[in-house]
C-alpha cells in the first residue's frame, strides 16, 4: 500500500509545489524536480516518476541516461502505468497512458 500512495502523491502535490516554488512551466528541470522531491518527503524511490512527469523528452532522456542507466524509460512508464490500472486510479499520473508511445 505504501508504494500506492507515494505513487499517487508525485500525480496529485508535486506539480503544486513546483508551481509555486518556480512557477507555472510546462516542463521543469532536473534539478527543480530533484530539490523538490528531497526537500518536500517525497519518496526518493520514485525519482523516475517526476522525472518522466516533468521533464521533456530530451532532458528527460538525458537525466536517464546519468543517473539511472539500468531504468529503460518505455518499460518504467509501462510499469507504473499497469500497477495504477491494477488499484483502478483515475487521477493526473493517467498521462503516462497517453505517453506510452512516445519512445
Amino acid at each position: 500500500m505504501f508504494k500506492y500512495w507515494s505513487i499517487k502523491r508525485y500525480g496529485t502535490k508535486l506539480l503544486p509545489i513546483l508551481e509555486s516554488k518556480f512557477g507555472c512551466k510546462e516542463y521543469y528541470s532536473a534539478s527543480e524536480i530533484r530539490t523538490t522531491i528531497f526537500r518536500n518527503n517525497f519518496s526518493a524511490r520514485y525519482l523516475p516518476l517526476g522525472y518522466i512527469l516533468f521533464l521533456d523528452n530530451t532532458s528527460l532522456k538525458e537525466t536517464m541516461y546519468i543517473e539511472f542507466p539500468q531504468i529503460e524509460i518505455c518499460k518504467y512508464r509501462k510499469e507504473i502505468s499497469d500497477y495504477l490500472s491494477s488499484k483502478s486510479y483515475n487521477g493526473y499520473l493517467l498521462v503516462l497512458q497517453q505517453q506510452q508511445g512516445v519512445y
